[in-house]
């Protein structure tokens, strides 16, 4: 899975700049779920469990990420928020000892693709196939049965670049891969590139999607309220 330790200093600026909506994405996991406990799974530096934690202040939320220099971040910024735990550990290989009622990724570690009328398509940071396995296990091994995992809504990846707000230059490129696509993500300071970073994606079609998170115990909930930021599936 992608280490994102050179973007962490930057993520934050990236990221409020315009990157994501993060109170609608917090409206669209509430709005459809009722849950006592919750997990993010690829939290970074806390940005939606933060906007959460003011939502749900009774609720048992959990945290975990790959990267330290992210979860520092985000342990500054959650400290305020007692019901809120962090947890440095792979997806992979990932152990809480604890089940969820409800689990979430937005861009964390799988989320879906929507472009026009075609089918959706999921994109992981995982990009082998194996490891794409042993994370959906660990998942479904996190949550309860009849619980809900929601995973992220994204438009098309293309090459762009934008200021964001300290007046740098954010940029991505996307190349072809065999199995998905390869994202490099730039910020310039005028003619100095002050990040740089490259992370591999792997992708499946929409049946393959779901083939491989029913295999992990996970259906498509299509009773579910339509949601603009996150596709639903059930444990059962």
């Amino acid at each position: 899975m992608g280490d994102y330790t050179n973007m962490s200093a930057y993520y934050d600026l990236i990221m409020t700049s315009g990157y994501y909506d993060y109170q609608k994405i917090v409206e669209n996991i509430t709005q459809n779920s009722s849950f006592g406990s919750v997990l993010e799974i690829g939290c970074g530096t806390g940005l939606i469990l933060e906007e959460l934690g003011q939502r749900q202040p009774g609720a048992e939320i959990m945290g975990v990420d790959l990267t330290e220099a992210m979860l520092s971040i985000a342990s500054e910024r959650l400290h305020q928020f007692p019901n809120i735990s962090l947890s440095l550990q792979n997806v992979t290989n990932f152990d809480l000892q604890k089940r969820y009622d409800l689990a979430f990724s937005y861009g964390g570690v799988w989320y879906f693709v929507v472009d026009g009328d075609s089918e959706p398509f999921m994109v992981s940071h995982l990009y082998q196939e194996e490891e794409n396995r042993q994370g959906l296990a660990r998942v479904a091994r996190h949550v309860n049965s009849g619980g809900r995992l929601l995973l992220g809504i994204q438009g098309p990846h293309h090459d762009y670049e934008k200021p964001i707000s300290n007046g740098m230059l954010y940029s991505q490129k996307i190349e072809p891969a065999e199995h998905g696509f390869i994202k490099h993500y730039y910020l310039a300071d005028d003619a100095h590139i002050v990040m740089s970073q490259t992370i591999n994606y792997r992708t499946y079609r929409w049946p393959e999607a779901l083939a491989l998170l029913a295999e992990h115990g996970f259906e498509h909930d299509a009773s579910a309220e339509k949601s603009s930021h996150f596709i639903a599936f059930r444990k059962v």
